[in-house]
């Protein structure tokens, strides 16, 4: 029988390529109606444009091998676009270590401090060992109750809300050690990568099938592992699951009570929540990234994701992204494109006081499940073993690429990993 993956994303496909070229029979079932999952791509202009907002990094090496391994190489475009915080009404740029020298938010020596701070996290490679502090007594301590305030609490409050206390520091540790300032874009969007794992896999004799939401998960008696879903079962030799630990315990029947009640409290998450605006003339002055430090504001950066790739890509459209995490039974979540925009545009005035709701030509608003794990401390302990109680079915998810909590290389990465578990207990059964 055929290997079965729950999920189109990059997790789910990097898998299945990697068994399929192996020689191994995949089928790979994802809900939604197009690949990529939490980087799918919809149409704008003569490109695609990310549902909510992508950039590689150059320590991103293992999706950057597979870009290039499926011919899409040259599509990689390179830039340092600007990386900005807005404090006390002010942009300030914080793309090297003359800016954080020169983030007049804070007094000089808290400056110097900040600047030893980033350099030590840059070079310690031994996040364990940051694991037993929250990143708001780690930061605390080692920049200063006033540089705490003025940079680091307010953006773990916009990220993390009531949570903001308890994040592990080793997610701090993740953003500051393994990031470049180089960003690295797929020129017409990301959309081409997924379109094209797809095609590689049902040409190497895989199957991609779209639209199909899974319904349950369990092994028949005979070993064989059924997947029910909402237009017809399917039967698997094994099972890889991507999906989030809560969704995969709630689909997965025969799962002892102890498994359940043990990973249940695993991975609360955030969802994400993108009002992408499409304007006929730049928001910012030449800053790709804004984090949104000042209070009142009802989203956590700006991204103006045309001050890094060409409007021309998008028809002339200068593209801007409103972003946030926030726990998914939030108000947000539940208001239409309209209530959204009245939320939101406001607040633009703010940081670009000639804003005009009428510069915006088209607004999308863009809602994923699942899409920021609320790092605590003692997190990797609680993940639950890629091996389930269910024999044949295995599960990854984005958990999983701890001390990272998301990001297309990790789950590529990952993907890769678990489908080689999967060829080795094919082989030891």
């Amino acid at each position: 029988m055929a290997i079965g993956i729950v999920g189109g994303g990059a997790l789910g496909l990097a898998a299945a390529l990697t068994l399929v070229e192996a020689g191994r029979e995949v089928v790979v079932l994802e809900r939604d109606t197009t690949l990529g999952g939490l980087a799918a791509g919809f149409k704008l202009g003569p490109s695609y444009l990310e549902r909510f907002y992508h950039h590689l990094f150059g320590t991103d090496t293992t999706v950057l091998e597979l870009i290039r391994h499926l011919g899409l190489g040259e599509r990689l475009v390179w830039k340092r676009p600007d990386q900005s915080v807005l404090s006390g009404g002010r942009i300030y740029s914080l793309d090297s270590a003359v800016d954080v020298l020169r983030f007049g938010a804070l007094p000089l020596p808290d400056r110097v401090r900040l600047g030893a701070v980033l350099a030590y996290l840059k070079l310690e490679r031994r996040y364990q060992q940051l694991d037993r502090w929250t990143a708001a007594e780690w930061l605390a301590r080692w920049n200063g109750q006033a540089t705490y305030r003025v940079l680091w609490e307010p953006l773990l409050r916009a990220k993390f809300g009531v949570h903001f206390d308890r994040i592990a520091m080793p997610w701090i540790w993740a953003r500051i050690h393994c990031r470049t300032q180089a960003l690295g874009y797929l020129r017409g969007g990301f959309q081409a990568l997924y379109e094209r794992l797809g095609e590689t896999i049902v040409a190497r004799g895989g199957r991609v099938e779209l639209g199909k939401e899974v319904s349950g998960i369990a092994v028949e008696p005979d070993g064989a592992v059924l997947v029910t879903t909402t237009s017809g079962d399917y039967r698997f030799e094994r099972l890889l699951a991507t999906l989030p630990t809560r969704l995969f315990l709630r689909l997965a029947r025969g799962l002892p009570r102890e498994y359940v009640d043990r990973y249940a409290a695993e991975g609360e998450h955030f969802g994400a929540h993108c009002l992408v605006l499409a304007l006929e003339r730049p928001l910012l002055q030449d800053v790709y990234w804004l984090g949104v430090n000042d209070p009142g504001f009802p989203f956590l950066s700006i991204i103006e994701h045309t001050n890094y790739m060409p409007p021309q890509d998008y028809g002339g459209r200068h593209v801007v992204y409103l972003g946030n995490y926030l726990p998914m039974d939030h108000e947000l979540f539940r208001m239409d494109e309209r209530q959204v925009l009245e939320a939101f545009l406001p607040h633009l005035a703010r940081v670009t006081p000639a804003f005009k709701p009428g510069w915006v030509r088209e607004a999308y608003v863009f809602k994923g499940p699942y899409a920021q794990p609320i790092v605590t401390r003692g997190y990797a302990d609680r993940l639950p073993p890629h091996q389930t109680p269910l024999p044949g079915v295995l599960l990854a998810n984005m958990g999983h690429v701890y001390p990272q909590d998301r990001g297309q290389n990790y789950s590529v990465a990952l993907g890769q990993r678990m489908a080689k578990l999967v060829l080795q207990s094919t082989v030891d059964s």
